[in-house]
């Protein structure tokens, strides 16, 4: 899902930042909603993903913006404010800075060979980053453990 000319930042630290993990976001924590095509993406395993977006939903309002999946199904994409990029630090995932380019929030998916799961319109601008944090680290702890039953 990410373009030519785009900028990454992938975190392949084990752990995930306790500073983090389990706080809510404050407003001087959290990035402001993206506007227009300003927004990152954060591109997560699909599995992981939906358990984020489950997470995500279960939550206190609307705490989910859109979502891409690949059309292989390999990844899902977090549309995230402007500026996520930049201090991303989440084992496992990928942020990518768009600076507006590739990235519409038109119902036409912004990618060629991906799709909406979640469109614009039918979710809130963009998800906050800290929140997302949140979900993607209790998704990993959820999936480890069903995965630790067999």
């Amino acid at each position: 899902m990410v373009e030519a000319g785009m900028e990454t930042r992938q975190s392949i630290d084990p752990c995930t930042p306790s500073t983090t993990v389990g706080h809510p976001p404050t407003p001087e924590c959290s990035a402001p909603p993206c506007t227009g095509a300003a927004c990152d993406l954060v591109t997560v395993p699909t599995r992981q993903g939906l358990e984020a977006v489950d997470i995500l939903r279960r939550g206190a309002g609307d705490a989910v913006g859109p979502v891409l999946h690949d059309d292989d199904c390999d990844t899902l994409g977090f549309v995230v404010p402007a500026g996520t990029a930049a201090g991303w630090d989440v084992p496992g995932s990928t942020c990518t800075q768009t600076n507006g380019r590739g990235l519409s929030l038109d119902p036409e998916p912004p990618v060629e060979g991906s799709d909406w799961l979640l469109p614009p319109g039918e979710a809130d601008l963009a998800t906050d980053p800290a929140v997302l944090r949140a979900a993607l680290g209790e998704a990993a702890r959820l999936i480890e453990a069903a995965d630790n039953c067999r």
